[in-house]
């Protein structure tokens, strides 16, 4: 089993030019790299209703690494996909989430982030901002407001969430599918054994008091 890292959030990203790649953190159902393989080659993941354009460079990320960064995963809104709630990360609450930072170029980072909002890829981000200050809303969208909780191995680690924080808004319980997802996901990075992911998903606010460790680890269950 690999170690999970633990992202350096006392440590600054270098200040003047542009990043050329940065780690994109995922925290949600991205964690699956078949899933993530689809943002970036284009096509349609199995069980969605949804075709992907794909990346300007539709290359895969140059490294995977499991990591843990500050924070709380909470579930809200409701995805017509996974006809439940959503994961959405709140950097400035108390804890730990249990996320996949893959190694991306910049610009692969933004046409990653226009998919997630329906939009066309094609545009580079100006992520100056949120590396300056920690976190910037791009717009009031669900998922455009990017945070960069820290770096690692000198690279800035960047994720993007909702504008509000996890009080702000009415939980909303995850369906089965995105559960497996996330937990099948998180499998894959190898860092963490399979009942404590289970607990920590059935934790997070909008599954808990809907779903037990024990149910989330059955989803899993030989797999």
């Amino acid at each position: 089993m690999k170690r999970a890292r633990t992202v350096d959030a006392a440590a600054a990203p270098s200040a003047g030019h542009p990043p050329a790649v940065v780690w994109y953190t995922a925290y949600g159902s991205n964690t699956h790299p078949e899933r993530l393989s689809h943002y970036l080659a284009g096509g349609r993941p199995r069980g969605a209703a949804r075709t992907y354009p794909g990346c300007r460079d539709p290359r895969p990320p140059a490294a995977s690494v499991p990591v843990e960064v500050p924070g709380a995963l909470y579930f809200a809104t409701r995805s017509p996909v996974w006809r439940g709630g959503r994961a959405f990360y709140d950097p400035a609450a108390a804890g730990t989430v249990l996320a996949r930072a893959y190694l991306v170029t910049a610009a692969q980072f933004s046409d990653i982030l226009a998919q997630e909002m329906y939009r066309e890829p094609g545009a580079d981000l100006d992520l100056s901002e949120a590396l300056a200050r920690g976190r910037v809303e791009l717009g009031s969208g669900r998922y455009e407001t990017l945070v960069c909780p820290g770096v690692l191995d000198g690279v800035p680690v960047l994720t993007f969430t909702a504008p509000c924080s996890l009080h702000d808004v009415e939980w909303t319980r995850p369906s089965a599918a995105y559960l497996r997802h996330l937990a099948a996901g998180l499998l894959d990075a190898d860092a963490w054994p399979a009942p404590e992911i289970a607990a920590y998903l059935a934790a997070c606010p909008g599954a808990a008091g809907h779903w037990t460790a024990d149910a989330v680890a059955a989803l899993t269950a030989g797999r």
